[in-house]
């Protein structure tokens, strides 16, 4: 029996959730768990294949003809909760109990920073401002940001990030946004004023960006 379209996402939910406890299944397997039909499970599994949340592998047996198993991806992994956010806020108050760290905590930041511009910076190399704020906004939806940006009538760069990903991190330790801005600046070579900010109560993070030649000369030198 078709499964009514208002129910189809509750069927995808308790399959993914059934090969996360249970392992790999085949199609007869996961129907007879979900109690629909061979062919509704198909349809689930070719949508779920294709967004990239379950891979196949063909299956052996010893007599019979050789059938596929399904399981989840890595990418089916970030379907399912985590507690990554509140076991970092753990490791940062033990970090910053110690003797020292508060500056401990500073300098795991500011270290963050400096790993990230290392991996970014090539990208940045040969391109104008407008090139880089594109590019930048381009790496940070890569991260979760949801970010875009804008070019203003005075000349200006405005990026909005409308989404934080470590918001529970930062609203703790503002050491997260301060390093955010300086990896920009560093990037961009530009002169970048954080406007608006999640974790001032903001709707989102708003970010100006303006030439700076002395900054964008030195970013020329650095490359």
């Amino acid at each position: 029996m078709p499964v009514p379209p208002q129910e189809e996402g509750t069927t995808r939910r308790q399959l993914l959730q059934l090969l996360r406890t249970e392992g790999d299944r085949s199609i007869l397997e996961l129907s007879k768990a979900l109690g629909i039909t061979e062919m509704g499970v198909r349809r689930h599994i070719q949508t779920l294949e294709r967004d990239g949340f379950i891979q196949s592998s063909l299956f052996r047996q010893a007599m019979g003809r050789p059938s596929y198993r399904y399981s989840l991806t890595e990418l089916a992994d970030d379907l399912f909760p985590k507690n990554y956010p509140h076991l970092t806020l753990d490791l940062l108050a033990e970090l910053e109990e110690q003797d020292g760290g508060s500056e401990m905590v500073d300098k795991l930041f500011d270290g963050r920073r400096g790993k990230l511009e290392a991996k970014y910076r090539e990208r940045m190399t040969d391109k104008s401002l407008g090139e880089r704020v594109a590019e930048l906004a381009s790496i940070q939806n890569a991260g979760g940001y949801m970010a875009d940006w804008e070019l203003e009538p005075d000349g200006t760069y405005k990026l909005y990030e409308r989404n934080c990903p470590i918001a529970q991190v930062a609203n703790r330790y503002r050491q997260a946004c301060r390093c955010e801005e300086r990896l920009f600046r560093d990037l961009l070579g530009a002169d970048v004023e954080r406007t608006e900010c999640f974790a001032d109560g903001g709707q989102r993070c708003t970010y100006a960006i303006r030439p700076d030649p002395q900054r964008a000369e030195a970013a020329r030198i650095a490359e």
